[in-house]
């Protein structure tokens, strides 16, 4: 190993996050020739990885995945960050930037259960386990009659968990799933109409300090185009929505040629009533699309339901 690595990535601990960070590594190989043992990974244990008897919504949301990440690039310690882009805080801290947009991936969520082919097929009664608002929602949504409960943990816990009985079924990210080799656990794949996906979902983004001019130089060339405006969109439509963990939004950016289009979709926790909105716009103000989205959906919601939906959560 040399004594000063070309570069230093900082990620999670996880399968799913080594793979990420994997992955990364693998690009910038093959983008500028250097030995892949000069970029060095360093895994950093996260509030998030760390408390997992209590959901995100209750201990601090989407940033306990990315708070000792983020202090260790902002001291110099990494270079750069690989997250899951739907693991990130609308509010980066002060000096940092999301500089790169890996392709996407399948957004979908997929279902998993030994009982059943569809989430319809379910019986009556049965128990379903997620930690996500959003699927919690969106679940009940659909069959009201089934029990949702909260179900933490990584892609092999959760997995474990479904396989000891615990709960009758679970959902988890397609991408996930296709990213560890486990595609064939999914029985069926969710709408993403129906079932719009948390947003930022099935992309893997780099974050680096503002300013770095031989980072950003790096990260140029693995950058997709796509995977940057269709993340712009949802990011600023989460913004606007105040989401952190604590409210069921979901949706999702798709450019198409020129063109990008935007479904976003606020739900009460119950599942009783969901607002949503589909607008397009040029790719160019991807960020303007995606605040217009929100005041839509803020419009037909009133104050009354989205103080509902906050007060619910």
């Amino acid at each position: 190993m040399p004594q000063t690595p070309f570069l230093r990535i900082g990620t999670r601990g996880s399968a799913l996050a080594l793979w990420q960070a994997e992955h990364v590594r693998a690009c910038l190989v093959a983008a500028h020739g250097v030995p892949a043992d000069e970029i060095i990974i360093d895994v950093i244990r996260t509030s998030g990885d760390r408390i997992v008897d209590r959901p995100l919504s209750e201990i601090g949301g989407k940033g306990l995945f990315t708070k000792e990440i983020e202090t260790a690039l902002s001291s110099g310690a990494i270079d750069i960050a690989v997250h899951s882009a739907k693991d990130m805080p609308t509010q980066l801290p002060d000096g940092l930037e999301l500089s790169a947009f890996l392709p996407r991936e399948d957004v979908r969520d997929a279902f998993l259960s030994p009982h059943a082919e569809r989430l319809k097929d379910l019986p009556r009664g049965a128990v379903v386990g997620s930690a996500s608002l959003r699927r919690q929602a969106l679940i009940r949504r659909m069959r009201p009659d089934i029990r949702v409960i909260s179900f933490r943990g990584n892609v092999g816990t959760r997995l474990d968990k479904l396989e000891a009985g615990e709960v009758d079924a679970t959902l988890l990210a397609f991408a996930g799933l296709k990213r560890l080799g486990l595609a064939d656990r999914a029985r069926d794949l969710m709408s993403e109409v129906l079932f719009p996906p948390a947003l930022g979902q099935g992309c893997v983004c780099v974050e680096s300090r503002i300013g770095d001019a031989r980072v950003a130089a790096l990260l140029a060339p693995i950058d997709d185009a796509a995977a940057r405006a269709e993340l712009t969109a949802e990011r600023a439509l989460l913004s606007l929505l105040d989401g952190s963990c604590r409210t069921p939004i979901a949706g999702l950016a798709r450019v198409r040629d020129d063109r990008i289009c935007l479904h976003g979709l606020v739900a009460m926790p119950d599942g009783s009533k969901a607002v949503e909105a589909n607008l397009d716009g040029e790719i160019g103000k991807a960020a303007e699309l995606g605040r217009e989205v929100g005041r839509t959906i803020l419009d037909e919601a009133g104050p009354q339901f989205m103080a509902a939906v906050r007060t619910a959560t």
